[in-house]
């Protein structure tokens, strides 16, 4: 995330829009805790999303609406629609939504002054006005795994509270609307 980071420090942000779109049958078979309270529901993988942007972006964000997406018969949202602005106003928006089946989406739009920003295939690709800045195999549980191993060593501690608050401000704040039954 750090090139993305780096570019976006000095740019001028007018929009940034997340499409975190998977499919919870491939993810999380038969895995029915996810969808009890307190399972968080599309936030597990929405709450990735959410880690990114927040270490990207210059600025903190703030939730302003939150629509949550309820199967008849499951106590945990599978879609969400999420509303944030900056304190400077720069409108922030989510969507969450794990009935896609393929391709799996999880992209990050960034408009600025100096083009667009995409980070896709959950950030380890980047492309600024259409081209490629970086490709990288994901890594991202290895990256993790290193990062906590040295944690561990250096008796340390790095939490980023901000995507969990995020999460809780969402449900706090959701409109709660009904979708059909989800059975897998």
């Amino acid at each position: 995330m750090g090139p993305a980071r780096e570019f976006l420090k000095d740019a001028l942000i007018r929009s940034v829009s997340v499409a975190w779109k998977e499919d919870v049958r491939h993810w999380h078979p038969g895995q029915q805790w996810i969808w009890e309270p307190g399972g968080l529901g599309v936030f597990d993988p929405g709450i990735n999303a959410l880690s990114i942007v927040t270490h990207i972006l210059p600025e903190a964000f703030f939730l302003t609406r939150s629509d949550l997406y309820f199967p008849a018969n499951r106590a945990a949202p599978i879609a969400a629609d999420l509303r944030f602005h900056t304190g400077s106003g720069i409108p922030v928006s989510f969507e969450l939504d794990w009935r896609q089946t393929d391709p799996q989406t999880w992209d990050i739009c960034v408009e600025t002054d100096k083009g667009t920003l995409l980070l896709s295939h959950g950030g380890s690709r980047m492309t600024v006005a259409g081209e490629e800045k970086m490709a990288e195999p994901d890594r991202e549980y290895q990256r993790l795994y290193r990062n906590f191993v040295q944690l561990v060593r250096e008796r340390r501690s790095d939490v980023d509270l901000a995507p969990l608050t995020h999460v809780a401000d969402a449900f706090l704040l959701g409109k709660r609307h009904l979708v059909e039954a989800f059975d897998d």
